[in-house]
Formats: C-alpha cells, structure tokens, sequence
C-alpha cells in the first residue's frame, strides 16, 4: 500500500498554479519596432523574449507615446549673416511627437487593465478583465542602442 503526501502534491499543484499566472502576467518588456504608423501613432512590435521554442508573437496597434514640455525663458546666441547677437526666447510649450524607425530597439509597458477604451481620453469601463497584458502595451520609449546610431 502506497500512501500519497498531499500537503506535498498540494504545494506542488499550487505552485504550478501562481508559476503559470507569473507567467502570463507583463509589466514591461523590451521589443523591436517592425513598423511605425505616424498618423496613427502606433506601431507593430515584436517582443524580443522569447519564452517557447517559437519566435514571440508580432504584436499590432501599438500606442506610443509623446512629450509635452514647457520651455523656460531663456538667452540664446543666434549669427544671422555673420553677426553674433544674444535674443530672448520666452518661455514656450513644445510638443515632441515619436519618430520611430524599423528595427529600433524600444521599451513597452502593460497597463493593469484593458485601455482601448481610453485612448480616446474617456474615463471608460475595461470590455475584458485582461489584466497586464501584452496586448494593453503602450511604448514608452528607445532604448540607448537605437540612440547611439544617430
């Protein structure tokens, strides 16, 4: 008569189970731009993880974002037609929009929740309980060895 350790087969089955949601839970991950819309503001990614024997998933309708920055008043030297003169550039928002390019190495964050609802700028409910998801990706930035080849 064989006796089985459940409390052994108990943590091995519960430990199977948070090792499975870990895995299927994203907070950021590196990835290659393949294409770039700017019109839309999006771009196709591909992650550049790979976690199977497969190569990771293209994934499309990605938002990436902008800068909004005010710019202090300040002094500036301009030569116009050969002659140095100091001028005052007052204060001024400027609005940086991405310039992303294929192959750029950049860096994607998933949202808690589901946000196709609220690119449009809308408090909105999630349609889904999706939760840090690749699919809620939004590129936040380039990665320095995109930087370093301009």
């Amino acid at each position: 008569m064989s006796t089985v350790d459940a409390a052994g087969t108990l943590n091995s089955f519960v430990a199977g189970m948070l090792a499975k949601a870990l895995d299927d839970l994203y907070v950021c991950f590196s990835c290659r731009i393949v294409s770039f819309h700017a019109e839309s503001g999006t771009a196709v990614i591909q992650p550049l993880l790979r976690t199977t024997d497969k190569e990771p998933a293209l994934i499309q309708n990605v938002p990436v974002l902008g800068h909004k920055y005010i710019v202090k008043e300040h002094e500036q030297t301009v030569i116009d037609q050969e002659t140095e003169r100091t001028i005052t550039v007052k204060e001024h928002e400027q609005i940086h929009v991405p310039n992303l390019q294929p192959g750029d190495i950049a860096l994607a964050v998933c949202a808690d929740k589901e946000i196709r609802n609220t690119l449009s700028g809308q408090v909105a409910t999630p349609l889904s309980k999706r939760t840090h998801s690749k699919n809620d990706a939004v590129i936040v930035g380039v990665m320095p060895c995109s930087l370093l080849s301009l």
